[in-house]
């Protein structure tokens, strides 16, 4: 049945920066398509919550706490999870931040962080994981990268580097990797109403803008996320290689 090239049935799904909002609503919805799931996160007392609240819910999930800017707790985390006997099937890099600031007096600090989680986290993680999977010749990989992957405003240019890097990044890993059974893509999100984003979208006047902006006339909702990444960690994407598959009410459709 054409159903089940969705099905995510004895596949397991590890996603960075999960504890909370999007990533924890991708984590959900691969799990709602049969995937096992390791969440993760750097504050522990937050991953032990989500990985609490997605068991009372029915879900296979357990917790691996890493910071994907430290090479070494990367590695520790996930030949932990080798030792217990864990193959990691699919990888969605999400773990992401935001330090805002106009490039003229943006600090090196400011720079670094932004760098190291969003670009550096996804390559440092995607390293350790990809060998299994090339050895399997099998595995999905997908890079939650932005609309900023295409365009920027004001006061996020280090965010905007690197978004539009993961992209890049993401095209090297499939040509890289498709030859040998790893397809590797992305998803682009748009505005989405998160606990990040709660005083965007409580401002009025912002509010306003991303409305008339986006022609959807509306935030994203987590959940729109969710049919976007099943298809590429899915059976479905088999012959997906580098793709961006932007989700975002249409804005990059927009003049």
């Amino acid at each position: 049945m054409t159903a089940d090239l969705f099905r995510l049935d004895g596949r397991t799904a590890l996603v960075t920066g999960s504890s909370r909002g999007l990533g924890l609503t991708i984590a959900r919805g691969l799990g709602r398509a049969g995937a096992s799931l390791v969440l993760n996160g750097r504050d522990e007392a937050r991953l032990q919550a989500a990985v609490a609240g997605l068991a009372a819910e029915g879900f296979d999930v357990r917790g691996a706490a890493f910071d994907v800017t430290d090479t070494e707790a990367v590695d520790r985390a996930i030949t932990r999870l080798e030792q217990d006997g864990l193959k990691v099937h699919i990888l969605v890099n999400n773990a992401g931040i935001q330090r805002r600031g106009p490039l003229e007096a943006l600090t090196d600090d400011a720079w670094r962080a932004v760098l190291e989680t969003n670009l550096t986290g996804a390559f440092r993680v995607a390293r350790r994981i990809a060998p299994a999977m090339l050895a399997a010749g099998r595995g999905k990989i997908i890079n939650i990268c932005s609309l900023m992957s295409e365009v920027a405003r004001p006061t996020t240019g280090n965010y905007a580097a690197a978004k539009g890097g993961l992209k890049m990044l993401t095209r090297a890993m499939a040509v890289e990797w498709a030859g040998r059974g790893v397809q590797v893509n992305a998803i682009g999100p748009g505005y989405f109403a998160t606990e990040m984003t709660r005083p965007l979208v409580e401002d009025e006047a912002f509010d306003a803008w991303v409305r008339r902006r986006t022609p959807a006339a509306r935030w994203g909702d987590p959940e729109d996320l969710v049919g976007p990444a099943v298809f590429l960690a899915s059976a479905a994407s088999d012959f997906v290689n580098g793709q961006m598959l932007y989700v975002d009410g249409g804005v990059l459709a927009a003049l």
